[in-house]
């Protein structure tokens, strides 16, 4: 393994950052968090927080920054698949060896570790990614415009645009749209308003109370969570094939979509094994040993 002491692992996305320095046999040894880590909205705002973790995670370790040049570093950043700018923060980096890559590898490493099968990240976005004989897919992870089904930022926007049916009379009116109407002042305007400025975080913010209905049986809240997870079923049936046995559920609302998958789907399901983070150092062992793990999935 070299001059290689130390493994570095992150987990990035659009909010936070989570660090984790671990001694080369994967003794974990410093955690640190930070802000947003997205390098394709802002690279050096998104380099600066992951360094300012970076320098927590060895202050906790006792280890100056010299130390940075004996680490093998795996950084899986949300949206790093997309575009160059992980070869612009690779360049950046002060590590003995680094890989920028997208947050998807990592979550799939956490959750399965050398087994094949398949993810779904369900969070504000969404993404899924299948593993079979090394070969990694993903699909999905484009943007809530254009994709991220099933995550919040689309379930948010689903519920605001059944109130404005609803109040058009083009829906039945429900607890979750009177829910959602008291929360803008009864107004649709406001919701206009708020949709031409709103960030995906802002409609996912909006996603608990859908749940939080379809769970007292309200049926357009219900009827909003099926038709996401007839979407996540879709993406499942592009990414798998009868070899596959094992699926999981990541992210914050991976705990309310079982019910909502089909049964053919739900019968693979598996508790994960670990989290993205423990992925990220997981790879960050592999390339310390020289290996090359399976990237992006693209």
């Amino acid at each position: 393994m070299g001059d290689i002491r130390f493994l570095l692992g992150v987990d990035g996305g659009g909010t936070h950052c989570r660090v984790a320095l671990a001694t080369i046999d994967g003794a974990l040894i410093g955690r640190a968090n930070a802000g947003s880590a997205n390098i394709t909205t802002n690279l050096d705002d998104a380099f600066h927080n992951i360094m300012a973790a970076v320098g927590e995670a060895y202050g906790q370790a006792g280890l100056p920054s010299e130390a940075w040049g004996e680490t093998a570093a795996w950084l899986g950043l949300a949206g790093a698949n997309v575009g160059n700018a992980a070869d612009g923060l690779n360049a950046r980096l002060p590590f003995a060896i680094s890989q920028v890559d997208g947050d998807a590898p990592i979550a799939l490493q956490g959750a399965l570790h050398e087994g094949d099968g398949a993810i779904a990240i369900l969070g504000t976005g969404s993404a899924f990614l299948s593993r079979r004989a090394g070969v990694l897919k993903l699909i999905g992870g484009w943007g809530y415009q254009l994709s991220d089904i099933g995550g919040g930022a689309r379930i948010g926007r689903d519920a605001l645009e059944l109130a404005l049916l609803a109040h058009d009379g083009m829906a039945t009116k429900s607890t979750l749209v009177n829910a959602i109407m008291t929360e803008f002042s009864a107004h649709p305007d406001n919701l206009v308003v708020f949709a031409k400025s709103a960030r995906p975080g802002d409609f996912g913010r909006l996603t608990p109370m859908v749940i939080q209905h379809a769970a007292s049986g309200d049926e357009q809240a219900m009827a909003i969570l099926q038709n996401a997870g007839a979407m996540v079923d879709r993406a499942f049936d592009a990414l798998c094939d009868e070899g596959t046995s094992q699926i999981a559920l990541l992210g914050g609302l991976a705990p309310h979509f079982a019910p909502y998958l089909a049964e053919r789907h739900r019968e693979k399901l598996i508790t994960p094994r670990a989290d993205a983070l423990t992925g990220a150092v997981e790879l960050a062992g592999k390339i310390a040993r020289g290996e090359q793990p399976a990237r992006g999935g693209r």
